[in-house]
């Protein structure tokens, strides 16, 4: 069957028409009409094989439809037909046949998995892609040795750049497990060192799976994968029900129930032959149960000594169920390598994954950094300036149906939007609370819940979507592991682009300059003829335009909510507090720190993000008992404050 599959393959490729001894497919199905009809699982092998060395491009259709039980026949003239609608195999053309007996055939479970199997030859050079992908798709769920000279044939002729890399992968794969000399598989194992894939590690266990054994000494020819020794490797305990499920030792029985052994045979006073009262050793009970396993009466058992000297008598093992010792060798060397080139790849993704999350949280923070440095206002209100930014990049949706230019549009409205809602709540509110932080925080916190409700009486309690544009869909894949999301990578570059210009804001205009003037010494600056009042308000106001800003990243990535804030206000203050109070560089250092820290918890506890935020909390309470003022400590008023 394979070497007519390989020729009609071949000549398929070349354009050579294959010698048809059948003017058509009906022709060649009447020759097989009733295997056809009623097909056997060891017998349909052979229409197969006709049908493929026919060489007739309407084989692949009818293995198709057979498999699929659209195929039908005509009772009284045996023609077979296609169903549903009734059409001709051979020209595919409906066909009308009133009146006429159709029996339907229904391959059972075998059957249409050896049709199957014989498909998928097919498909490896059909000229759909899809089809193609879905053939090795097929043969990785269900290896076979017969499928690596198919598979081979097909790689010279393939185009796409990804499926064939697919198909030479899938060869090393089945050679590596079914190669025809010690070799060949050594040398598929070896090709795939630099595979990170979770199929070629799958391969190479399957190759390395043991068994355990045990045995007086270790068979001739066994593949040992390693010995174990009791007390070390495995426990005595579990040694020696090795050696009573091998049938190399009787079960031990527990004290308990050698006691109840013998209450149960006492006989006159005795027990075999021993007086009750002489039974106040475990070494006389133990030799008064010997005596009556020895004469049938209860099930035989062994003592510590015996046990131990079972256990020093034989050698227990595990071994390859692979029996070449160079394959498994090969195996584990090559395994070996992945598995480290893994864990750097793992490392790395973490690392990534560290950086976004530090990114986030970084433009979460850093108007609250500004904010909290330079007025001392402890503000629970920030996570909800960020909720109001990512309601202001859905309404724009609404409006804009372009996603990019939506996107682009809503950055600076919802800067204008949360930069005019602080300065209000400034204005009306803070002003009048400077220097009184528990007023302050109670007041903002009271705005907080105020806000929140306002969303949800305009936007609803379900959350909204914030679509991101199509060309940040996917991830950017290096490898098997390591890969990132592209609105990641954006919020990234985001991310960068505001430290930028907060840095440039801060370094270069004169709103900077006063606004650090003011943080190091109000009194002072006054002197010099700035307002700290303005300077308070439009900072205020900066702070809030840049939290909506973020709340329009953080909603490509995260639900957009009335709650959505506190999801981030308090690793936004704990991004502050850690990083130092009002300084921009602080704030990057502590969105890192608590990033990595957070992701690094994770990685170790992944089922559990609620214990991840906890020791990240208790780490942070530990950090500030040794450094209050935090990373990058700020002089001034923050400092004091």
């Amino acid at each position: 069957m394979m070497r007519a599959l390989l020729a009609f393959l071949v000549l398929v490729l070349t354009g050579v028409s294959a010698p048809v001894t059948a003017q058509d497919l009906q022709t060649l199905l009447q020759t097989h009409k009733e295997e056809v009809a009623n097909p056997g699982r060891r017998s349909v092998g052979v229409v197969i094989d006709d049908l493929i060395a026919s060489g007739l491009p309407q084989v692949p259709d009818f293995l198709q439809n057979w498999q699929d039980r659209k195929v039908t026949q005509d009772t009284a003239t045996g023609l077979f037909y296609y169903d549903k609608p009734l059409r001709d195999v051979d020209t595919g053309e409906k066909v009308s046949l009133e009146g006429a007996s159709l029996n339907a055939i229904k391959p059972n479970g075998g059957v249409r998995k050896v049709i199957g199997a014989a498909l998928v030859q097919f498909q490896l050079s059909d000229p759909d892609t899809a089809r193609r992908a879905a053939a090795l798709d097929a043969i990785a769920r269900s290896p076979d040795p017969e499928q690596i000279e198919p598979l081979e044939a097909s790689l010279e002729g393939e185009a796409d750049p990804a499926i064939l890399a697919r198909k030479e992968s899938l060869v090393a794969l089945l050679k590596a497990r079914y190669g025809a000399t010690t070799e060949a598989r050594v040398a598929a194992i070896e090709s795939l060192s630099g595979k990170l894939s979770l199929d070629a590690r799958a391969a190479l266990n399957q190759i390395l799976t043991t068994a355990a054994g045990v045995a007086t000494e270790v068979p001739e020819g066994t593949n040992v994968a390693r010995i174990l020794k009791p007390g070390a490797d495995i426990t005595e305990v579990e040694a020696y029900g090795r050696l009573v499920d091998a049938g190399l030792a009787p079960a031990r029985i527990s004290q308990s129930a050698i006691k109840e052994a013998l209450a149960a045979n006492i006989d006159g006073g005795k027990v075999a032959g021993i007086q009750v009262h002489d039974l106040n050793t475990l070494e006389r009970r133990f030799e008064a149960y010997t005596r009556l396993a020895e004469q049938g009466l209860v099930p035989p058992t062994t003592s510590d000594a015996a046990a131990a000297a079972a256990l020093k008598t034989h050698v227990f093992y595990e071994a390859y169920t692979e029996s070449d010792a160079a394959v498994t060798d090969a195996a584990k060397a090559t395994l070996t390598g992945i598995e480290r080139k893994v864990a750097i790849n793992q490392t790395a993704d973490l690392a990534l994954d560290a950086l976004s999350l530090a990114s986030i949280y970084f433009l979460a923070a850093i108007g609250l950094a500004i904010t909290f440095g330079v007025m001392g206002v402890i503000n629970m209100a920030h996570g909800e300036f960020i909720m109001m930014g990512a309601y202001t990049g859905y309404v724009m949706q609404q409006i804009i149906p372009d996603y990019t230019v939506s996107i682009i549009v809503a950055l600076p409205v919802a800067f204008a939007v949360t930069f005019g809602a602080g300065v209000a709540m400034e204005r009306l509110v803070i002003r009048w609370l400077y220097h009184r932080p528990l007023e302050t925080l109670l007041a903002t916190f009271g705005i907080s819940i105020a806000l929140q409700q306002l969303a949800k009486n305009i936007f609803g309690t379900q959350a909204r979507p914030l679509t991101s544009p199509g060309w940040l869909d996917g991830a950017l894949v290096f490898n098997e592991v390591v890969a990132i999301s592209y609105i990641r990578i954006a919020i990234f570059v985001l991310a960068l682009i505001f430290l930028g210009l907060i840095l440039f804001i801060l370094n270069k205009t004169r709103l900077g300059l006063e606004v650090r003037a003011v943080t190091q010494n109000p009194g002072m600056a006054a002197s010099m003829g700035i307002n700290p009042d303005r300077i308070n308000m439009v900072t205020f106001g900066l702070g809030s335009g840049i939290a909506g800003i973020a709340g329009v990243a953080i909603g490509l990535y995260a639900k957009v909510t009335s709650e959505m804030g506190a999801d981030y206000i308090v690793q936004s203050f704990m991004t502050v507090v850690v990083g130092g109070v009002g300084n921009v560089w602080g704030t990057l250092a502590g969105a890192s720190l608590i990033g990595v820290l957070q992701k690094g918890i994770e990685f170790f506890n992944p089922s559990n993000t609620l214990a991840a935020q906890t020791y990240m909390i208790l780490f942070i309470i530990l950090f500030i008992q040794f450094r209050p003022k935090g990373i990058v400590a700020l002089k001034g008023r923050a400092a004091e404050a």
